[in-house]
């Protein structure tokens, strides 16, 4: 049918400017997230770009999902403004007739919702896990800014290094302070490296320095010189944190059906289930009154999408803290607004139908009055 191949074509049109608009402002604000905290020496500066992809990734089924829903909307308010809904109805069509062309629109893009939700994006989470932990586990040394004095995970050492080589594990002119009660240990060396030993053990050696040791309110300070000072440093302890539930896979959640694993489980069906709810939501809520504007409605699906989405997010809290079963959370927030686009299509395909002679009229008249 010409209308549906013409539908189909303004709806694809809409929702490829629409989705490069979104991506791209979320892309610029991750941008700006991640280069604010390479700068505080919260991540790695190297990590930036693989964080910004992989965080993309698990961006872009929400943005799908707002992408359908908007790009309806718009298309359908544009068509019953310009009157196409009029000549669609006193061809003999009902509201429910567009049902074809928006799901034939909507099928391809929520097949990559769900690819991107059950199999991309968990991978992508598991990379991003990935990251931060290798920079959390990295040595004291190599989380030192050069020329920055920086406090120890442990918080009762303080570094300051000059420079550090690009590997980062050599530095030069170290300055270190340790504090033990009431005890205060002072290292200040020419350079450094990290040395790691066969049996996995790794020390801090320092070359050609000082150390001082004393206690607080004390002027006792003890003086000795070294060519060689090594310096034991402990591994972290979060090697054996347990993988986050976003980072599982699929099949992994519902073989061990905890309930993080469970909430995670809901939030990933919701999503692709989301975008075919709204996308039938969508069609009775294009409706635009003439007298009121045709951007009132924008306003109320933009609300209600949201509300949805915050709601989605809320159940998923629940089951994760055990106050909602599985088998409730997994289906309760999509039958509400199922029912709300079901009495909106109820309340639209109530409306009295244009006959022909009435359209006719119509159309000379508005004929007269332009030439006029």
């Amino acid at each position: 049918m010409i209308f549906h191949s013409s539908f189909k074509r303004d709806l694809n049109g809409v929702a490829g400017v629409m989705f490069a608009t979104l991506f791209t402002i979320m892309v610029t604000t991750t941008l700006t997230r991640f280069l604010g905290r390479a700068a505080d020496d919260r991540i790695n500066s190297t990590d930036v770009l693989p964080l910004i992809a992989f965080t993309s990734i698990g961006f872009i089924p929400v943005l799908l999902v707002l992408t359908v829903f908007l790009s309806i909307l718009v298309v359908l308010s544009r068509s019953w403004r310009d009157s196409e809904m009029v000549v669609w109805f006193a061809s003999g069509q009902s509201l429910t007739a567009l049902l074809h062309p928006v799901f034939g629109f909507v099928a391809p893009y929520a097949l990559v919702v769900a690819l991107v939700t059950m199999l991309v994006s968990p991978w992508a989470n598991r990379q991003i896990d990935e990251l931060r932990r290798a920079f959390e586990q990295r040595e004291d040394v190599s989380q030192v800014a050069p020329g920055v004095f920086r406090e120890s995970r442990s918080a009762n050492r303080v570094f300051f290094v000059e420079t550090v080589d690009r590997e980062q594990t050599e530095v030069s002119n170290v300055f270190v302070v340790q504090k033990d009660g009431e005890r205060v240990i002072v290292v200040a060396s020419l350079g450094g490296r990290v040395q790691l030993e066969p049996n996995g053990d790794r020390f801090l050696v320092l070359e050609r320095g000082r150390r001082y040791d004393g206690r607080w309110t004390h002027v006792d300070y003890s003086l000795m010189e070294f060519e060689r000072y090594a310096v034991r440093i402990e591994n972290p302890l979060g090697d054996s944190r347990a993988p986050a539930s976003a980072g599982l896979g699929t099949l992994d959640l519902i073989a061990e059906p905890t309930r993080a694993n469970l909430a995670e489980l809901a939030a990933r069906v919701a999503t692709p289930m989301s975008m075919l709810v709204v996308a039938l939501l969508a069609i009775p809520l294009a409706f635009v009154n003439p007298r009121i504007g045709s951007s009132l409605n924008l306003v109320i699906g933009l609300l209600i999408y949201f509300t949805y989405t915050n709601v989605n997010g809320l159940v998923k809290a629940w089951i994760a803290q055990g106050r909602m079963p599985f088998s409730v959370g997994l289906w309760i927030t999509h039958a509400i607004v199922l029912l709300i686009a079901i009495h909106l299509f109820r309340k639209r395909v109530a409306l009295p139908r244009l006959s022909l002679g009435r359209l006719l009229a119509w159309l000379f008249a508005r004929r007269r009055t332009d030439g006029a």
